[in-house]
């Protein structure tokens, strides 16, 4: 008994960490490598998008090193296109989804996070975001790349993961520039 309220806990708590269905909120489709529904992926992949244009907004309204201005530069117009690319392949297609307007709650409590640092401690945190937010959102698209029940988004995710993973790859160059 002790077990199932321990394990009914840590559903319920882990109700912001990815998308809407329980399996992608806890993480178990993506440590199991199964494709996240299609309204679970439109749905992070436009929060994932919305925070990498906020954030990287926010970077560079912080004045950043070059190379951080210029990391962020390149997330905003990336994320801006792979946004409008998503909304388009939607509403042509008719995809039967909802695109938030909005942040999920866990996007939003990571850019929250971000606002209330400064200096060095924001850097420090914006790379990090960066490079996991990156991790997180190359699982996604790779999952529905490989098994999304959408055959133009899955087109779609497989087109755009090479995009992401270079996104991903410069995240990691720039932590390492940091600390050097």
């Amino acid at each position: 008994m002790k077990k199932l309220a321990i394990m009914t806990a840590f559903v319920l708590l882990g109700g912001g960490a990815l998308a809407e269905t329980p399996s992608e909120k806890i993480g178990v489709n993506s440590a199991l490598g199964i494709a996240p529904t299609t309204q679970d992926f439109v749905t992070e992949a436009a929060s994932a998008g919305q925070f990498e244009i906020q954030s990287s907004q926010l970077a560079q309204d912080r004045d950043p090193d070059p190379a951080t201005k210029s990391f962020a530069q390149q997330m905003i117009a990336d994320h801006q296109k792979i946004g409008a690319e998503l909304k388009d392949l939607v509403k042509s297609k008719n995809i039967k989804v909802t695109i938030p307007d909005a942040m999920g709650s866990s996007d939003q409590s990571m850019l929250d996070s971000l606002k209330s640092v400064n200096g060095a401690d924001f850097d420090k945190q914006y790379r990090d975001d960066q490079y996991s937010g990156h991790k997180n959102v190359v699982n996604l698209f790779q999952r529905y790349a490989r098994g999304g029940d959408n055959p133009d988004l899955q087109q779609w995710a497989q087109k755009t993961t090479p995009i992401l993973e270079h996104h991903l790859e410069m995240s990691r160059s720039l932590d390492k520039q940091a600390s050097e």
